[in-house]
């Protein structure tokens, strides 16, 4: 039998039918849509979806988003939270619609999480070409905008025919449900193209089960890898968030107790642990803790878990110091597998964790850590408590100290980019692997609303905490409207200091005077933008928007405001001052940011000798991690 349907129909009867499988859990694939209704889809996804909702038939729940990058944070935002195994698909129109979803997409496959994007794209007829918003290129006839998803993007199709739509589904959906191959996944669908109509078979719309396996690393390989680690004096365990997104938390709680290895984090792994397990050394890296990273410097074998081992962790190979360390890499990515020239072990970190322990027993690692630890905890303790002195504004660590302490162990707290993400990995004390939701691989300034409420909409039973500079508030804040509109509580707490601070705290690192990053007027008599400060009311700018604010002129008034937050049935934004200046302990790593080789500057020619110095213990990792 088959079923005469628009390509729009097909697309959305066909997702509402797909499931993933893992451990016996089944969870729909594709949860829902989001979506910006626009002249490139308003006939074909859109009255598809249109038709789904006024029949029932096939369920597919659509929520209306505001921008199109938004959207795909949100998808980013709920994927993350489901562990990879749902997601939800975007649909927009054609044009500009389409390229402001590239950030997101970029975002999702550098971090790993799967979206699917469904751009609309130009007539496939080409019969009025070129058509409203088409971006043509001399050199072929058969290239739009939506060819620079392709770089962004695990799989990419442009579908031309309606016969062409079943196999593109079935591969855009093997990608999907394939962690290895996690990111975006992109089906452009020609605006004419999603009207028209074709036979398709019933056997397209039944129910199908895609199976997440546990792949467990090679045999082999894990016997080279437990003799690597049998030889270890001194070894380190990095967790990333595959730890988390395989749900080995579990399992690396009983491989750290039963061997002794302390266990530092990533961004992204933070949570795999809680904070005060006894193996538990805090954020490795630029972010991190220096107790850490005084263990990495002196780590003789480091077994990385599901890290993907950017800059930020290795302190731009900075980080591991001794000339004869060696990596043991268990991912379930061959990419990152391999990865500082290490010992890959490609697979699940739950059934690579499991497989190991055993080949380990009886060997266990004696830990001098423990003091250095409860010595940065006290540190973390005190910088809750802020600086004292005569300063009028609260440190942003107070403020995060404020939110830890009033989050329960399954809230959680969204964040992704300015000073935030480095002073929320060495303060905040997660209790749950889904609290610490830090979306720092791609660190795209405006993602902590849009991505809070996918956050929320994977788990409607937590209390999510959005926290955002203001640089990255006036960058996006549309997904305000959408929360409103969608009854969706989430409590959103605007940190104001009047300029992206770390950008500010970097440019003085590399000699550039926080050149161009305060919010200020220009001054006509020097020509930069160090004048009065700008009058605006980002509380009054969220008001507007539909969201209950709460102005707070204290931390006594933040606490008081948070309390009210929780009582609230809709979104709520808090809204406070704070100083600029640093106020957490620092790292104890290097990052490196390039310098200006020559400079008439002299804070130029300063920190380009503090770079060069930082740059001596910048190595490669040559040597294999099975010698």
């Amino acid at each position: 039998m088959k079923q005469r349907l628009t390509v729009g129909q097909a697309v959305v009867r066909f997702l509402a039918n797909q499931w993933t499988e893992r451990d016996g859990v089944e969870q729909r694939a594709v949860a829902g849509f989001l979506g910006v209704i626009g002249h490139g889809n308003v006939a074909g996804i859109g009255q598809a979806l249109l038709q789904a909702q006024r029949t029932g038939t096939p369920d597919m729940p659509f929520r209306q988003a505001r921008n199109e990058q938004a959207m795909v944070h949100t998808a980013v935002g709920y994927a993350r939270m489901r562990n990879r195994l749902s997601a939800m698909a975007c649909t927009c129109s054609v044009g500009p619609g389409a390229t402001n979803m590239l950030t997101g997409a970029a975002l999702a496959t550098t971090s790993r999480l799967p979206v699917l994007l469904l751009p609309s794209d130009v007539f496939v007829s080409r019969a009025a070409a070129p058509v409203f918003q088409h971006l043509e290129d001399p050199r072929a006839g058969d290239v739009s905008v939506n060819d620079a998803f392709r770089p962004l993007s695990r799989f990419f199709d442009r579908i031309s025919r309606p016969e062409q739509l079943p196999s593109a589904l079935l591969s855009a959906m093997r990608v999907l449900t394939d962690p290895a191959e996690a990111g975006a996944v992109t089906l452009c669908l020609p605006q004419d193209l999603q009207t028209e109509a074709y036979d398709y078979p019933d056997e397209l719309f039944v129910r199908r089960v895609w199976h997440v396996p546990r792949q467990s690393p090679d045999p082999l390989a894990m016997e080279r890898a437990a003799a690597v680690i049998r030889g270890a004096q001194r070894p380190l365990i990095v967790a990333g968030g595959g730890v988390i997104y395989s749900e080995a938390s579990a399992a690396l709680d009983r491989f750290a107790r039963e061997t002794g290895i302390p266990v530092a984090d990533t961004q992204a792994g933070k949570g795999a642990l809680n904070w005060d397990h006894p193996n538990a050394v805090g954020g490795l890296g630029a972010t991190g803790s220096p107790v850490a990273n005084r263990l990495a410097r002196n780590a003789d074998v480091v077994i990385g878990v599901g890290t993907r081992w950017t800059d930020v962790t290795t302190g731009s190979m900075t980080a591991f110091q001794r000339p004869d360390v060696r990596f043991v890499n268990l991912n379930v990515a061959g990419l990152d597998a391999g990865k500082l020239a290490a010992l890959p072990l490609t697979g699940d970190a739950r059934a690579g964790l499991n497989a190991l322990l055993p080949a380990l027993h009886g060997r266990r690692f004696a830990g001098d850590f423990r003091d250095d630890v409860a010595a940065w905890q006290a540190a973390v303790a005190h910088a809750y408590r802020g600086r004292g002195g005569n300063r009028d504004l609260p440190t942003q660590a107070e403020v995060i100290g404020v939110v830890n302490e009033a989050c329960g162990a399954r809230d959680v707290v969204v964040q992704s980019a300015g000073s935030l993400p480095g002073d929320l990995q060495r303060l905040w004390r997660a209790r749950d692997p889904k609290q610490y939701h830090v979306e720092h691989g791609y660190s795209c300034m405006g993602f902590e609303i849009a991505g809070a409420l996918g956050v929320k909409l994977a788990e409607p039973g937590r209390e999510v905490f959005a926290l955002v500079g203001d640089g990255s508030y006036l960058m996006m804040a549309q997904e305000i409207v959408t929360a409103v509109a969608d009854g969706v509580k989430l409590i959103v707490i605007i940190l104001e200091n009047h300029g992206p601070a770390s950008i500010g705290a970097l440019s003085e690192q590399v000699g550039s005077q926080r050149f161009g990053t305060a919010y200020r007027y220009r001054n006509p008599r020097s020509g930069d933008y160090d004048g009065a400060r700008l009058p605006v009311d980002l509380a009054g700018n969220a008001e507007s928007l539909g969201a209950a604010v709460v102005r707070c002129r204290s931390i006594a008034d933040l606490v008081e405001g948070i309390k009210h937050a929780r009582d609230a049935d809709r979104i709520t934004v808090l809204h406070i001052e704070t100083d600029p200046e640093p106020s957490a302990p620092a790292s104890e790593s290097w990052w490196e940011m390039p310098v200006a080789e020559v400079a008439t500057l002299h804070s130029a020619r300063d920190a380009r000798a503090d770079h060069l110095a930082g740059k001596r213990d910048q190595r490669h990792h040559l040597r294999p991690g099975g010698l």
